[in-house]
């Protein structure tokens, strides 16, 4: 049963992540009870969020992944295995079910995953989500009172991992998508093949004008598996990538640019490929989400179970919630201001404990 807290939390038991294989977890959904934690002054600067004052949205989901919120400030949240679409009211209370996304083949890596509201939604009410289907993996868009999709974008290659997933919408109002190399490496530096790749495209899913190359949906390659897509306040853009054996990124991403997956990883001073400008031991991280809340990108960890956070105006990252609540997928900042944070303990390399997975918001 998927519940709802409306308190501050404490501590909680560190979690292991284990790094083989990614069956679908068995683990029943689940309610829990947390105690409040004593009113303390906020540690966080005004307008960023304060991660010393958690609150629990929501529990007993099922691997939630996408994540997208509507004009009105309630939350649309993807279950990656179920195919199920719940909408998360202003506020926190009892997730409602609003969709099941047909057609959906979840396995490994792959299940619904993004989501995205279109920057119109009161006037179209269009909603955007990135899939693994029989044959590929598919970008949509729908009503959530249109039961038969629109499929937009297709033809993206597949695979047990590596199939990146996140749609967002950018600051030009053009729809990105981070597709990962679905475990074919070459497929990144083919300028042809979408997988490896950052596309942008119009909300009719066509290669967006103003692209490197005419007519291709490419905006930019030589990637392994994008899961995180991100603006800052000037509008540059932000790519969070998995790395291999050696080192995860955080890259500036600029049109036309390649950021040299597979022949480096990292930084490389290769003057072929762009060089991250944060980067982390795979261990300490496997970031998936990001988002940027005033001057300071925040990176979702899952084997590091911790949320990066990265100045943009310069100085170290740094880790925060270091195995407080296990793996973390994603993370976005609510029309509020607030921090919202999902978990991913169910996801088959998680160790889920009562109440996972779960949403936090951090005020």
């Amino acid at each position: 049963m998927r519940t709802r807290l409306l308190f501050a939390v404490t501590g909680a038991a560190i979690l292991t992540a284990c790094s083989s294989g990614e069956p679908t977890s068995s683990t029943p959904r689940a309610e829990t009870t947390v105690p409040s934690a004593p009113a303390v002054e906020s540690a966080a600067p005004p307008g960023e969020p304060d991660l010393s004052q958690p609150q629990t949205l929501v529990t007993g989901l099922d691997v939630p992944w996408g994540l997208a919120f509507l004009p009105d400030g309630s939350a649309l949240v993807s279950e990656r295995d179920q195919g199920d679409i719940l909408r998360i009211p202003v506020g926190g209370g009892d997730p409602e079910k609003v969709y099941q996304m047909p057609g959906v083949e979840s396995g490994g890596e792959g299940g619904l995953l993004g989501l995205a509201v279109d920057p119109a939604y009161e006037q179209n009410k269009f909603v955007y989500a990135f899939f693994t289907a029989a044959n590929d993996n598919r970008i949509v868009k729908f009503t959530l009172d249109d039961k038969t999709p629109q499929v937009i974008f297709d033809g993206i290659t597949k695979g047990g991992r590596h199939n990146g997933g996140r749609i967002a919408f950018g600051p030009d109002g053009m729809l990105y998508a981070g597709v990962g190399d679905a475990g074919d490496e070459p497929q990144s530096q083919d300028p042809k093949d979408v997988n490896g790749k950052i596309l942008r495209l119009t909300t009719a899913g066509k290669p967006a004008p103003g692209n490197p190359t005419a007519g291709s949906p490419v905006w930019s390659m030589g990637h392994r598996n994008v899961q995180g897509l991100a603006w800052g306040p000037d509008k540059k853009m932000y790519g969070i990538e998995f790395g291999q054996d050696t080192w995860d990124e955080v890259n500036v991403i600029e049109p036309g640019k390649n950021y040299g997956w597979p022949t480096v990883e990292g930084k490389a001073n290769d003057p072929r490929f762009v060089d991250p400008i944060a980067q982390w031991h795979t261990d300490d991280a496997s970031p998936s989400g990001a988002a940027v809340a005033g001057d300071t990108l925040y990176v979702a960890g899952l084997k590091g179970e911790r949320l990066w956070t990265v100045p943009l105006g310069g100085g170290e990252p740094k880790a925060e919630l270091p195995g407080k609540y296990g793996r973390l997928r994603t993370v976005a900042v609510a029309p509020d201001g607030a921090l919202w944070l999902t978990t991913s303990n169910r996801d088959g390399r998680g160790d889920p404990r009562s109440g996972d997975d779960r949403i936090l918001r951090f005020a």
